[in-house]
């Protein structure tokens, strides 16, 4: 475990778990104990903050609910990435995840020319059967798998290759080849993880997963992208800024 020290008032009102879990928890937020770290077993660490084990049991407990820890069988407890926080704005996740600092990283899992099925093809306004260019990708921030990615893009839009698209955004390979992108329609839902799913992401089956389907439209109106995308809840929400009218 790193240096996080733990110390508790006996004579508080606040339960000493709840104390115990705060302590931890600004020391995660801080950077005391950095992702990646690893708690010693919960005996060492009651023995440690003079606590009992299931004090320190709920306290970690409170923290795995929270997203900030993550049990792993053979490894330990340890902290994991924090929780990315999306607007719902017109950019990438790739984009995001760059400006906030979190190191995107692409495995490109597909990139091939498909006939639309009917939901592509009405989502982008195209015959069914025509041919589109399919992307499957896996987004991880550092060695965390994040999101699972589906686009489909109007075949002869503009040249992909896997290679670029580890390497950037696809909005920003869009936007260089001068493609503006100006609205877009989009849902947010959730739905079990299936086993394809909950192996890409490091889940289980059946794990709820955020699901986000969004189309996108140039400044000619025209369809450009549709995307299915799933992502893993514990780390990952999207936010928004309500307005009264």
């Amino acid at each position: 475990m790193g240096d996080a020290q733990v110390r508790v008032d006996r004579n508080s009102p606040v339960p000493l778990y709840f104390q115990v879990s705060q302590q931890l928890e600004a020391a995660i937020r801080d950077g005391t104990l950095p992702p990646g770290s690893r708690l010693a077993n919960e005996v060492a660490l009651a023995e440690r903050w003079g606590l009992s084990r299931p004090t320190v049991r709920q306290a970690i407990a409170h923290l795995v609910d929270m997203g900030l820890l993550v049990r792993k069988r053979g490894v330990g407890t340890q902290v994991v990435q924090p929780q990315v926080r999306r607007p719902i704005e017109l950019t990438s996740l790739y984009d995001d995840l760059a400006a906030a600092g979190q190191e995107p990283r692409t495995e490109v899992l597909e990139c091939t020319r498909v006939p639309a099925d009917e939901d592509v093809a009405r989502e982008l306004a195209l015959q069914p059967g025509a041919d589109v260019l399919r992307l499957r990708r896996l987004r991880l921030t550092g060695d965390e798998p994040l999101a699972l990615m589906t686009n489909h893009l109007p075949a002869g839009l503009l040249e992909l290759t896997p290679e670029a698209l580890a390497d950037n955004g696809l909005y920003a390979t869009l936007r260089a080849a001068g493609i503006n992108l100006r609205i877009a329609h989009q849902t947010i839902g959730a739905r079990p993880a299936t086993s394809a799913e909950a192996r890409f992401l490091d889940e289980h089956r059946g794990t709820p997963l955020l699901t986000m389907t969004r189309t996108a439209f140039d400044d000619k109106g025209s369809a450009v992208e549709y995307g299915s995308h799933v992502y893993r809840a514990t780390r990952y929400s999207f936010t928004l800024t309500l307005v009264e009218r």
